[in-house]
């Protein structure tokens, strides 16, 4: 898969916060022996490592002093924490001005992010898209190719499948995951129809409408695929009304969160009949209760949000802190700004 460039309209850009010079003085969290013996203990080299290059120092911490000396201005996060512990870690350290979060999706952390204007916050989005966009199309081929029915079957069976060649495709989402999915749709013949929060065209796009236009574009696509950061306007984007919407031979894709469906109303949608299938990568609730009739839905693949793993992640995520260290270092832009009004 092709890497996102730092130049991607998808990774805003910021200046380095007012006031900030030189080299920082890094905390990274989760403490060190915290990580030892998972696929994060790792993840302590990379921005180790390009704090120092840059001239600057790596704030030891530990379980039992998990925030350091208190005299950190960066905080690195290599892996999901409480909210109460990053807090903790801001209150324990006032030179802090710039927090970089491991993930794209930052819902639990947005009343804190808005709380702390001082501070820049950069997220991971646009970082995972390769490995994301990848695991998406696989899901996609799977059901267009009725895999799930062959991989239960027990006998041979009339030939079926459809290809994606000639297909009308609804990817809904902007961000690096949209885009390099949409980059790997057009290695087929498809007609592909971006829908975002914003106006203005995707690049390699047939057509880029907004939110308030997804009800119009949903009939007469083979594939719909989310991918769309999960806020209060993208709750339950795609509910019973959207999935009527939709033809009976669509499949729909979810590799954003599980929020962004109705799950009530795929089960109906489903066990109908009315949809061909659905891949989904994330589920609400999350994990998927065992018993739960998406479990069984013949129609349905469910993978445990393994989209990106720490295995995948981690090389991409260093990279990222890596660029904003150096960025910090020298006054310049920072990749994946997070917008607190909009909460991603």
């Amino acid at each position: 898969m092709g890497a996102m460039t730092t130049a991607d309209a998808t990774t805003p850009l910021s200046p380095a916060p007012a006031g900030h010079t030189g080299a920082d003085r890094l905390l990274i969290l989760p403490p060190t022996d915290q990580r030892a013996g998972t696929p994060y203990a790792r993840a302590h080299a990379g921005p180790a490592r390009a704090v120092l290059e840059a001239g600057g120092a790596v704030v030891a911490n530990s379980a039992q002093e998990p925030v350091g000396d208190g005299s950190a201005t960066a905080l690195v996060l290599v892996r999901p924490i409480p909210v109460d512990e990053v807090e903790a870690a801001l209150d324990a350290n006032l030179g802090i001005t710039w927090v970089q979060l491991p993930f794209a999706g930052i819902e639990p952390y947005v009343p804190l992010i808005r709380s702390r204007s001082g501070i820049s916050w950069t997220s991971a989005k646009g970082t995972y898209a390769p490995p994301v966009a990848e695991h998406a199309l696989m899901l996609t081929l799977a059901l267009l190719r009725e895999l799930p029915t062959r991989i239960r079957a027990t006998s041979w069976a009339p030939a079926g499948g459809s290809t994606l060649n000639g297909m009308d495709c609804v990817v809904i989402g902007g961000g690096g995951i949209a885009r390099e999915y949409l980059r790997l749709l057009k290695a087929w013949d498809t007609r592909v129809t971006i829908v975002r929060r914003t106006a203005g065209d995707v690049p390699g796009a047939d057509r880029t409408v907004t939110q308030e236009r997804l009800d119009e574009v949903l009939p007469g696509a083979g594939v719909v695929m989310v991918a769309a950061a999960a806020t209060d306007l993208t709750r339950g984007m795609i509910g019973a009304r959207q999935l009527e919407l939709m033809d009976p031979d669509a499949v729909l894709v979810n590799v954003a969160r599980g929020t962004l469906v109705d799950t009530d109303a795929l089960v109906a949608a489903l066990a109908a009949g009315s949809l061909r299938g659905a891949g989904l990568d994330v589920t609400d609730p999350e994990p998927l209760p065992e018993g739960h009739p998406l479990w069984t839905e013949p129609r349905c693949i469910i993978t445990p949000h393994t989209a990106d793993t720490p295995e995948m992640c981690i090389p991409l995520l260093d990279a990222r802190i890596g660029r904003n260290l150096a960025a910090r270092s020298t006054g310049g832009a920072l990749e994946g700004l997070v917008d607190p009004a909009g909460g991603y």
